[in-house]
């Protein structure tokens, strides 16, 4: 069989020839690419401007003009990118683009003005990430920048950009900024602020490379103050700690911070030492936004760290120490922030705690302290109990969780309290202090105060108050009285009440509930008892030869109060020489008082004036007087029989006794039933007493 011949095969170029094809095209492409360098070399981006201003201007939805030249040329990347491992690619140029004289104007209903502005502005550009759908600029910076931030009262601001919500197809890899002297503005109409900071470099300090200066106003009160920071902001080196350093005066409040920044773009980490003195701590609301007490001029400083997250952050006032007053304070704070609102939680101590400085915390403080801690002088004239109100209004602002304690009390009147703890819980604008502990006397006054200020109105708050004190000695109750130091009697008591209102005043004056009193089986100085009973001839014998201890039988005390009128159910006190009892009112609405005192001595005494005597008057100004009537029946009395006899005439002054039961035992029994109030807003409480005695029924015992 016959084969077919074969298809010859087409004849190959020869090498020279295909060398000559690769060389012709990569003639080719090197000529598109200097074609295209020369272009963007040599073409004049000024006449982009239009075209740049006009979408620049669309995409930010505000006026945008590069008003300057627009230049744009190629550097070499070790240029700007000193720090890199050089490769192949630090060999390619990068465009660098340099725009003078920028603006940036406000959006529609801010006003008129330029939002920013920059004399020059140039940054690199890395070509090669562009691949990437990433625009890597190393350093970006900014010559002479102008600043004019704003916030118009309905809460519309000029700095908030378009945001569609959609995922970026573009990611900004924006490592360093670098700053040259400048001024930023920024008007707050919603919290009343208006400040300039005027920023420039700094050459001198090796730690800094800007310093700024701050002048204007807050809330109408003057702000000054100045700091500096790291001349170049790092993006990229998130982990390298920026530095900062402020010195501000915001009204009465100094603040001063030294330390770093960590991720300063985020804000993700501080480290600060901070100080911060004013007025009153209360006056921190409007700066921090986090609730503290009224305060008298305070100084503290301690350590401030900080951790902000997406959703919550946290800080943390370290290891402070400083002076409340003329209090010692010292502790460990923190606040976290979360939904529905922010948690304050920490201890807090004092070594020594002058009394006075509690004052503020219920506007129990003098006008012009008032004044000097920044709110309305409005105690009136002659009123006692303090009318300043609660701002009932910020306790939904944060909740809390802090304990005090206070190791010694010191305090200017002989008031005998010497330690002070307390855990303090506000939740949901309920405020709590349970419990409120004093040493006092000896002996202890624990009490569980619930404040609930969820409400509105004068009667924001609904209280509740329960008291209880235990072991009070009486010779450290009363320590100036010299005729009480040979007292060794204790008090126990309880009361407990509940009212609605807004301050101190206000709740008192609508209070509910009881009040009792009582001490058994103590002694009781004979002094005392016998001023109060006037009886002349025992004050001189004791004066001349000493005192003794006189045996109390029995001390009970009973008040119902009904919408802020204390009434007396009972009130004696019952010696083995002498018998006092009460009866009358205390009005806590008025701050008036209207209580009798009826002294019943035992023993033969030289001469007895027993008249009553009346506690009238005033909280601010009481006053005691005898009841001028009976005393002249006993003088009218003595005259009348020295007419007949002269000896006879001491007759009547002479005091045997009455030799009645006085009934201790029902009236300990009665005092020791616990008081009772009813809720909030309520009438008063239903009497836990088993007889509503009178004073005037109650017979000393013989």
């Amino acid at each position: 069989m016959s084969q077919a011949a074969p298809v010859p095969s087409a004849p190959r170029p020869p090498l020279a020839r295909r060398t000559n094809i690769i060389l012709a095209i990569a003639a080719v492409l090197v000529a598109i690419a200097l074609i295209a360098l020369a272009i963007l070399l040599t073409y004049d981006w000024n006449k982009a401007r239009p075209w740049l201003n006009a979408k620049a201007s669309e995409a930010i939805e505000r006026p945008f003009e590069v008003k300057g030249d627009l230049k744009l040329s190629w550097e070499k990347p070790a240029a700007v990118m000193a720090e890199r491992d050089r490769t192949w690619r630090d060999a390619v140029p990068w465009p660098h683009l340099v725009a003078n004289d920028v603006h940036v104007g406000q959006p529609a209903g801010m006003g008129t003005g330029a939002m920013a502005s920059v004399k020059q502005f140039s940054f690199s550009l890395n070509p090669f990430a562009l691949l990437h759908k990433t625009i890597a600029i190393p350093v970006l910076r900014f010559d002479a920048p102008a600043v004019d931030l704003r916030r118009d009262k309905e809460g519309k601001n000029n700095w908030t950009f378009p945001n569609d919500d959609q995922p970026a197809r573009w990611k900004l890899d924006l490592e360093r900024v670098v700053f040259t002297k400048g001024v930023v503005k920024f008007n707050d109409a919603v919290e009343n602020i208006d400040l300039t900071a005027d920023v420039d470099t700094v050459n001198a300090d090796p730690a800094y490379g800007i310093s700024w200066k701050l002048r204007g106003t807050y809330n109408n009160g003057p702000v000054t103050g100045g700091g500096k920071a790291g001349a170049v902001l790092s993006l990229k080196q998130q982990t390298t700690p920026y530095p900062i350093q402020a010195d501000l005066r915001v009204g009465k409040t100094h603040i001063e911070v030294e330390g770093t920044v960590t991720k300063p773009t985020k804000l993700a980490a501080l480290d600060l030492r901070l100080k911060l003195s004013g007025a009153s701590m209360a006056r921190l609301y409007t700066l921090t936004g986090v609730l503290l007490p009224e305060t008298p001029a305070f100084r503290t400083e301690g350590r401030l760290t900080g951790e902000l997250g997406e959703t919550s952050s946290r800080w943390v006032y370290d290891k402070f120490t400083g002076k409340v007053g003329s209090s010692d304070i010292a502790g460990h704070l923190e606040y976290r922030t979360g939904k529905p609102r922010g948690k304050l939680s920490g201890t807090v101590a004092s070594k020594l705690l002058q009394f006075a400085d509690l004052g503020p915390l219920v506007g129990a403080d003098s006008n012009a302290s008032k004044e000097a801690r920044g709110v309305e002088a409005v105690q009136p004239t002659g009123k006692v109990l303090p009318v300043e109100a609660f701002r009932t209004e910020r306790w939904t602002a944060i909740d809390a969780d802090v304990r005090y304690a206070a190791d010694r009390i010191v305090r200017e009147k002989q008031l005998p309290i010497s330690k002070m703890t307390t855990h303090l819980i506000l939740q949901e604008g309920v405020l709590t202090l349970a419990p409120l502990n004093f040493q006092m006397a000896g002996g202890n006054v624990t009490s569980t105060i619930k404040l609930d200020g969820s409400g509105k109105g004068k009667q924001a708050i609904k209280a509740t108050a329960n008291v209880s004190a235990r072991h009070i000695k009486i010779k450290e109750l009363f320590p100036s009285i010299a005729e009480m130091k040979a007292t060794v009697g204790q008090i126990n008591g309880d009361a407990q009440l509940s009212s609605t209102g807004n301050s101190v005043a206000s709740l008192l004056a609508a209070s509910n509930g009881e009040i009792k009193a009582l001490i058994d089986e103590g002694t009781v100085s004979k002094m005392l008892l016998e001023q109060m009973g006037l009886n002349i001839g025992n004050i001189v014998l004791t004066k001349l030869f000493g005192d003794k201890q006189v045996k109390l039988n029995c001390m009970a005390s009973d008040f119902q109060v009904t919408n802020g009128l204390m009434q007396t159910r009972t009130f004696v006190v019952d010696t083995e020489e002498a018998a006092i009892t009460g009866d009358g009112t205390i009005n806590l609405a008025n701050e008036q008082m209207d209580l009798t005192l009826d002294p019943k001595t035992k023993g033969l005494r030289i001469f007895s004036l027993r008249s009553p005597l009346h506690l009238r008057g005033s909280f601010s100004k009481p006053e005691v007087s005898v009841d001028k009537g009976v005393l002249a029946l006993k003088a009218g009395g003595a005259v009348a029989l020295g007419l007949v006899a002269a000896p006879a005439a001491l007759l009547p002054l002479v005091n045997t006794g009455p030799g009645q039961e006085s009934g201790c035992g029902r009236l300990l029994a009665e005092a020791r039933e616990k008081p009772v109030a009813p809720p909030p807003g309520q009438g008063a409480a239903k009497s836990n007493s088993k007889g509503n005695a009178s004073a005037q029924n109650v017979r000393p015992r013989r």
